[in-house]
């Protein structure tokens, strides 16, 4: 239940990096082609950053091309829910420093299948919201 007693209340900055950094399978937000695209990606969060493995492909060359991002996670229970979005810029880690980081992070693929690549976003604002759920309130009387 969301502190104020209301069914949407806004999260601090803190509030929404504990809470993404609860799970490890969000939605990576991008462009392809002057289109958007979502992916499903696990991640980790390192340093106040998303961190994710991918193999060659779309989710690689749109963030290499247009490297302004949204990514987006979520849960919930059976009373409540959270939402949190970033907005970032995604970059490929190549120096033998950023990559020896990114590998303490111990981010196993999903998949069965070969992620060569580490994708970092540095985020430029992260927002996130506590819902509570219940019944539809009742609408209130009109006067004619």
């Amino acid at each position: 239940m969301s502190e104020t007693g209301q069914p949407v209340s806004i999260l601090s900055a803190s509030e929404s990096w504990d809470l993404l950094s609860s799970v490890s399978i969000g939605r990576l937000v991008t462009s392809v082609g002057g289109e958007p695209e979502i992916f499903p990606v696990n991640f980790v969060v390192q340093r106040r950053t998303v961190l994710f493995r991918t193999a060659e492909g779309t989710k690689l060359v749109s963030t290499a091309i247009n490297n302004r991002v949204l990514f987006e996670a979520d849960d919930h229970g059976a009373a409540d829910g959270w939402s949190v979005i970033l907005k970032g810029m995604a970059r490929m880690l190549r120096t033998n420093e950023e990559l020896k980081e990114a590998e303490h992070a111990q981010l196993l693929p999903w998949t069965a299948t070969l992620k060569q690549h580490y994708v970092r976003i540095q985020p430029v604002s992260i927002t996130g919201r506590r819902f509570r759920f219940g019944p539809e309130p009742s609408p209130e009387p009109t006067s004619a």
